[in-house]
Order: C-alpha cells, then sequence, then structure tokens
C-alpha cells in the first residue's frame, strides 16, 4: 500500500474549475470587526453613551449618534425566518447553491442575517459564532444550541478546513513539536501526512509505525531540497503545517545568519513553492507556528526574536497574497516551549502537545489567530493594550 496521494481524476483537456471567494469590498467598520473574529472573539459594537448593541457594523450610534466602541457579546439567539437561496449572479455562491440564510434575534439585542447549519430550524436556539469567510471578512453564523460542528455539512465546510481526508505537510519532523503535530493530524483523520526531515537527520522512533505517515528529505534553508519535496508529493497537496524554528541562546552571528536563513528566507521558499498547489485546493491553509517573542523582543533569545519578528511580517503579507485564492493562512502564537531548546527557560511552558491540538483546532475551527498556552494569551493581551509599554517591562 502506498502513502503517495492518490491522483486527482480530471480530464487533462479540460479546463480547470476557477475558484472565487466572497466579495472583499468592505467598510472600515467591517474590517474591524473581522479582526476581532479573526482572533476568536465574538464582538457586536456597543454605544459608550447609551449602552444600545448594533449590528451591522456602523461608524456612529444609530440611536443616539454617540461614539461606538467593541465589546465581547453573549452569542446566543433565536431563529427569526430562514430561506434557502438556489440561484445568485455572485461567482462564489453560484457555485455553492443551494445555500441556507436565515433572520436571528441575538441576545445582545440586534436582529441580523445569519448563515445557518443544517439542523437549525424556525423559532429554535441557536449558538452564534463569528467566522472569518474564503475572502477574509466576518460573517456570522448560526448552528442549532449545543450542536457540534458538522464536517459533513457542506455549509460549514466554506468557514473551516476539514483535517480527515486531506495530504499535509508538516515542515520539520525532528523537533517535539513537528511529532506532536504529526500524531495529532493523523489522529484526525488525516489520509496522508508527509514529514520533511534535513538531511542526515534519522527518522525518530515517535514516527514510526503511524499509519499514513511517510518521511521526506527537506531543509528549507536550500531551495533545491524544498522543489524536490514539493515535487515528491506527486498528487494534491491541502494542508501545510510549518513547524521549523531555529532556537539559540545569545546574539553571535552564526546563530542569527542561521536563525535568519531558517525562518525568513526558508519560509519565503516553502510559500513561493507551495502556493501554487494550495491555491488548486477547494479547502486549502498554511498553518504556520509563531513564537510570541515576535511581538516583543526577548533579551535572552535576540537572534531568535528578530527572525520570529521577520517571520511574522513576511507571514501577513503571505495572508493578504493568498485571500484572492481562498487559501487560509493561519497563525499559531506560543510562549516557550517544554523542549530541548527552551530548558533553562522557568515555567509557565506550553506542552507540544497542546500546540499540536490548537493546529487542528485553528483548522477545523476556522480560527486565523490562536494562542496557545497562558504565555502567549497574556502577551497578545498586553502587546494589544500598549504595545511599547509590553516591549519595556518584557526584559525588565
Amino acid at each position: 500500500m502506498t502513502l503517495r496521494p492518490r491522483p486527482e481524476k480530471r480530464d487533462p483537456l479540460q479546463r480547470k474549475v476557477e475558484r472565487h471567494v466572497p466579495a472583499g469590498l468592505r467598510s472600515r467598520a467591517m474590517h474591524a470587526m473581522s479582526a476581532r473574529a479573526a482572533q476568536g472573539r465574538f464582538v457586536l459594537q456597543q454605544c459608550v453613551e447609551c449602552s444600545a448593541v448594533t449590528y451591522p457594523p456602523r461608524d456612529i450610534c444609530p440611536v443616539c449618534w454617540g461614539e461606538l466602541a467593541w465589546r465581547d457579546q453573549v452569542q446566543g439567539a433565536t431563529l427569526l425566518a430562514e430561506t434557502t437561496v438556489r440561484v445568485t449572479t455572485d461567482l462564489y455562491f453560484r457555485a455553492h447553491m443551494p445555500w441556507r440564510m436565515g433572520t436571528i434575534a441575538l441576545d445582545a439585542g440586534p436582529v441580523a442575517l445569519a448563515h445557518l447549519s443544517r439542523n437549525l430550524t424556525v423559532g429554535g436556539r441557536a449558538d452564534v459564532r463569528l467566522m472569518i469567510d474564503k475572502g477574509g471578512n466576518a460573517a456570522l453564523f448560526a448552528m442549532a444550541a449545543g450542536e457540534e460542528p458538522d464536517m459533513s455539512d457542506k455549509q460549514w465546510r466554506e468557514f473551516v478546513v476539514p483535517v480527515r481526508d486531506r495530504t499535509i505537510l508538516v515542515t520539520d519532523g525532528r523537533g517535539a513539536v513537528g511529532q506532536a503535530v504529526v500524531a495529532a493530524l493523523q489522529a484526525a483523520g488525516a489520509a496522508s501526512v508527509v514529514v520533511g526531515l534535513p538531511a542526515p537527520a534519522q527518522p525518530p522512533a515517535a514516527l514510526a509505525g503511524l499509519t499514513g505517515v511517510r518521511i521526506v528529505p527537506l531543509d528549507l534553508t536550500d531551495t533545491r531540497s524544498v522543489s524536490e519535496c514539493l515535487t515528491d508529493i506527486a498528487g494534491p497537496l491541502d494542508i501545510v503545517v510549518n513547524t521549523a524554528r531555529f532556537v539559540r541562546r545569545g546574539d553571535g552571528l552564526i546563530d542569527q545568519k542561521h536563525a535568519l536563513d531558517v525562518t525568513v528566507l526558508g519560509l519565503l521558499r516553502l510559500t513561493q513553492g507551495c502556493a501554487p498547489m494550495l491555491q488548486g485546493r477547494p479547502s486549502g491553509a498554511f498553518v504556520d507556528i509563531v513564537s510570541s517573542a515576535a511581538l516583543a523582543p526577548d533579551a535572552g533569545f535576540p537572534a531568535f526574536s528578530a527572525a520570529q519578528a521577520a517571520h511574522l511580517s513576511l507571514l501577513q503579507s503571505f495572508r493578504h497574497q493568498m485571500r484572492g485564492s481562498g487559501v487560509r493562512v493561519m497563525t499559531l502564537f506560543t510562549g516557550p516551549v517544554d523542549d530541548e531548546d527552551h530548558q533553562s527557560v522557568p515555567m509557565p511552558k506550553v506542552a507540544p502537545s497542546r500546540i499540536a491540538k490548537g493546529v487542528v483546532d485553528a483548522l477545523e475551527g476556522g480560527r486565523e489567530q490562536l494562542c496557545v498556552g497562558d504565555a502567549a494569551v497574556d502577551a497578545m493581551a498586553r502587546w494589544s493594550d500598549d504595545p511599547a509599554l509590553y516591549i519595556r517591562e518584557k526584559n525588565l
């Protein structure tokens, strides 16, 4: 039995079907909502004067013309009415008809239009999620109260990235994080997990015996190695999870150069090679694990911090480049990891298995940004509140 992906059955003489994304033209207020939805928050605008909650996003309060602020809200609602759209001129939705939409009365106050799960009926209670669609914009999705996400619901699948039956590349299987990610993806039902290992590294025992796992040579510091790895996959590639990193204390020139080569130039080599492959998939995704040191420099790991900051900047650019093709670019922020690279760092540290679970959660929950572990959550909160203060406090 081969571990290579099955080739797609397609007539080579026919033109490939073009894939579209939902319209991206939105107001500034709607983009602000999308930025918060990308963090997994359920937010609505609330007036600072009269406390009225409003939707859709506006520039001023429609009740008293007061200033609006974003506030986290309760996610309950009741479905008032529903319809099934069967005909549309929109290129994206035209390829996904029929499509269920409905009017919901949010517990927070407003009445809104939302996408509906197939199990939600009129008059029923709903749990509402603020999702990011394939165009990178926020959208309300309502499902029956207490209902777990149903991956067989084709409408829900348009907002998330299923792992089951997908072909996934994990770029570095040497470390504890890479090995945990491979095991988590395999347990989630991935059809084939291709694991990169730079020569002359030997296959780790943790990957031995895992069904559907294939190890291939991959060195992100070598353009030819990246090209040969992607060619060797020899089939459709749905998801890439980048676990490669180079962590060292100090600021030695040699370590800094190698950190930049792996973390920054390596990302460029990888994205340029895999982007065309992901763009052709119905649910393509690129997941990257980034240290919270990218938000503010860590005096104990200056070379690593600098490389992570540059890496995050390139990753953000790559996200915007992929929006037009519907490819999701997801970022997992972590604090110090409980592995061999952070042996001298005091607790709290995040377990590799927790990061691996975060990768699956981000994909199947449609999360564009996810903080894993208390250290990363605290770092993001403090950085979002006051970046300049957080940078000073971090190294006191």
